[in-house]
């Protein structure tokens, strides 16, 4: 008798496979934990996570174990989180000493400084700037990077000014939300720091800052606002400082009432590096990780000292469950939990290199829009072709700067220095002599050094000089390439400059080139204004500010001064013609006395100050030229017919009238017209960067809402845009505005600095 097999149906045949991967399946779904199921709401994962830790390993997650590290659980498969510097690229490896341990393979992208990003005005390349630090930070095995850094700039003589995005906080918050966007969407958390208004170095680990709640508010806060409701920043580094007697890390106005209740921040607040004071105010008033305290680690407030108190019953544990579920809440947005059963991914670095070319040219990018022409009497751009010597003077020249100035220094692959850019771009056209010029003189007062390492004297200086000078005579045009400089102790972490002077006799050395040689550049690098003397600044025909370019710097000088690249850049903070002339110092408001310094300035921070007090800058907020020429005409206030005309279009033409490719920062700022309060005579509100082609014209709109109007009312904790008139200027700078219309609001505005629900983005 023959045996057959029974005929099987073919959906059967398809379903049964199924069915049992679903029975299965959902047997494995039981015994996992619901932690582990990504197909849970990340709160339902953080809470069942939450539960199944014991309270020292709850301690363990709200304090560091290392220098960028908070510990893991393996048994839950939590890992450590690991965190690193900084706001301008990857910090190379170091120990918790902060020695640097000598790798091979953290060479990273150094890109130009904040403030030089700043200065492009292109919130497009600010995207690009967070785009590159995120991928490079994925590719080191980092979950956290330490920035941007957002405070505001008070004073041209703060240390980290370089790092910070200028004196505006509208053109701060547009800058750093984009930064943030191109950063978490690689899949890192950007923190955004430092909570709040780091704004001086001097005495930073003590300083009490008093400063009242509209100024805060207006001011300072506003682009960690933006950060938390708009890009929806994971993670906050609080400042060392104080704000009205208690400090940032420990501050509960800033950490519970303004960012965790008003603006319904979910992710994690750490503290700036040892700027811990107390167990007690840290647990009570919103920190959520001590970080940088130092070994034994055990010792830090957060760690044994807190412990303690919650056995002692002098803390809620449900303090402690708030940190914690911040911490789990980053990591479950940030896919860093794993099944303990299984290998945890590695943080191996892959063999490809870390700083790619698609990401130097990025950085290049970036340097050469960032360049501030800010005087040009028709000598640039230079003509290589016409040229046969140039003389390129100055330390600054063949200096390297991405390697210096703290948390942001960078270890790039290479750095292209301006000598260098130069001299490739004109290589076999023209020679380049180079003339040092001067001895880098220190911040403290310290005299030049030698090349040998002994102190240079007044004649050695004056001999230098007159070398220079030489050399400048003999040369078809002169590049002079100055300013201030990381390594010398000028704009760097820690320490705030002395004054606004050029250092090392720079005024009288470039007074004597330019007799030598009236063709003369100068180029001046650096993390803000300097004091500019007039015997040389009146007679030279061309001035370009730098900023820190990064790592591509001396090529995208070259492309700038060669006319490869048209400079679009505008100044992101004022250039006073003297520090007696800056707010804080007018105000005898800086540094402060006996551990306290006044914000007695209040509004009137950077072009506020200058134009509310009719005082001249020597270059204004929004300030810079082009090799062309651009016009501003038909101005139309477009509404869209609801009552309030909000939100209110700014229409306007804006033609290149010039020969030549180039980019323009058109400026919307909002002139209250009889204000019932106090308010500065006019803010920047909006801008658009427009590129022209030569003889083209563009039609350009700039959007503005209530708040673009709005002031804050501490009384009812609330944004008011008060019913009444306002002026729209438009134009190129805060002291060229050729175009003015004139806007009714109809009726007053409230909105409260509460926000109900915030997105948090799942990157």
């Amino acid at each position: 008798m023959k045996l057959t097999s029974p005929r099987r149906h073919p959906l059967l045949l398809l379903l049964v496979p199924a069915m049992l991967a679903a029975t299965f399946g959902s047997a494995r779904a039981q015994e996992q934990p619901p932690y582990l199921d990504d197909r849970q709401p990340v709160e339902a994962r953080v809470n069942d996570l939450l539960a199944r830790l014991t309270l020292e390993e709850k301690i363990s997650l709200v304090h560091a174990n290392g220098n960028f590290t908070t510990a893991g659980v393996p048994r839950l498969g939590v890992p450590e989180l690991i965190m690193d510097d900084g706001p301008l690229g990857v910090r190379e490896e170091v120990d918790n000493h902060f020695h640097v341990l000598g790798h091979v393979d953290d060479f990273a992208t150094a890109m130009p400084g904040a403030l030089g990003l700043a200065a492009t005005w292109n919130t497009n390349l600010a995207k690009a700037y967070g785009t590159v630090i995120g991928q490079e930070a994925v590719h080191r095995g980092k979950n956290i990077m330490l920035g941007p850094a957002v405070n505001i700039q008070r004073t041209p003589l703060c240390g980290r000014n370089f790092e910070y995005l200028g004196e505006d906080p509208f053109l701060t918050s547009r800058m750093a939300v984009n930064y943030i966007e191109g950063e978490q969407a690689q899949g890192i958390s950007s923190c955004i720091k430092h909570f709040a208004a780091n704004s001086q170095e001097f005495e930073r680990g003590s300083i009490n800052e008093i400063i009242d709640e509209r100024t805060l508010r207006e001011i300072y806060l506003p682009a960690f606002r933006a950060a938390v409701t708009e890009a929806g920043v994971m993670s906050i580094m609080s400042a060392y400082n104080q704000i009205n007697g208690q400090y940032c890390s420990e501050n509960v106005h800033l950490l519970k009432d303004i960012l965790k209740d008003d603006w319904g921040f979910k992710g994690v607040v750490m503290s700036d590096w040892g700027a811990v004071h107390h167990t007690d105010l840290a647990v009570l008033n919103g920190l959520d990780i001590e970080m940088g305290s130092g070994a034994p680690y055990q010792n830090n407030y957060l760690a044994g000292p807190f412990l303690r108190g919650l056995q002692a019953g002098q803390f809620p544990v449900a303090a402690l469950d708030d940190m914690v579920r911040r911490h789990l809440y980053v990591m479950f947005q940030l896919n860093l939990i794993h099944d303990p059963a299984v290998p945890a991914p590695t943080n191996a670095v892959p063999p490809s290199p870390l700083s790619t070319q698609e990401h130097q040219a990025t950085a290049q990018k970036i340097a050469e829009e960032a360049f501030v022409l800010l005087k040009n009497e028709n000598l640039l751009p230079l003509d290589a072709a016409h040229l046969r010597t140039i003389a390129v003077i100055g330390g600054n020249a063949t200096a390297k700067f991405c390697h210096d100035g703290g948390s942001s220094n960078i270890k790039p692959p290479f750095e292209v220095t301006a000598l260098e850019g130069i001299s490739n771009y004109v290589a076999g056209r023209a020679k380049i002599i180079y003339a040092e010029g001067y001895y880098p003189a220190r911040n403290w007062g310290a005299p030049g050094l030698k090349p040998d390492g002994t102190a240079a004297t007044a004649a050695d200086s004056s001999q230098l000089a007159n070398q220079a000078a030489a050399v400048a005579k003999s040369a078809d045009v002169v590049i002079y390439v100055g300013g201030l400089n990381h390594k010398i102790g000028f704009d760097s972490e820690g320490g705030d400059r002395k004054n606004m002077e050029l250092p090392a006799g720079q005024d009288k050395l470039l007074a004597k080139i330019v007799r030598a040689n009236p063709r003369t550049v100068v180029v001046l690098i650096g993390g803000g204004a300097v004091e500019m003397d007039d015997a040389w600044l009146s007679r030279v025909p061309a001035l370009l500010y730098a900023w820190y370019p990064g790592m591509e710097g001396g090529n995208a000088l070259a492309n700038v001064l060669f006319g490869d690249v048209n400079p679009s850049g505008k100044l992101p903070c004022t250039f006073p013609k003297r520090l007696d002339d800056t707010p804080a110092a007018a105000l005898d408001a800086y540094p402060g006395r006996n551990g306290t310094v006044i914000y007695k300035e209040g509004l009137l921070v950077g072009y506020r100050w200058y134009d509310t007090k009719n005082i001249d800058p020597l270059f204004p907020f929004g300030y810079g030229l082009s090799y062309t020429h651009f016009a501003y005409t038909n101005l139309n206030l477009v509404t869209d017919g609801s009552p309030t005309g909000l939100p209110l279009t700014v229409e306007f033409e804006l033609a290149n009238t010039g020969s030549r490719a180039g980019a323009e920062v058109a400026e919307v700022y909002v002139q209250p017209v009889n204000p019932a309060v106090s308010r500065p005579v006019k803010e920047l509100k909006g801008f658009a960067k427009v590129f022209l082609q030569p003889g083209e014209k563009q039609t350009v709109s700039v959007t503005l809402n209530e708040n673009a109007f709005a002031y804050y009312d501490p009384g009812t904790r609330s944004w008011l845009a008060a019913q009444g008139g306002y002026k729209i200027l438009v134009g190129g700078s805060s002291r060229d505005l050729p175009l003015t219309g004139d806007f009714q609001l109809a009726r007053t505005l409230y909105q409260p600095d509460r926000v109900a629900q915030v997105a948090q983005s799942a990157r």
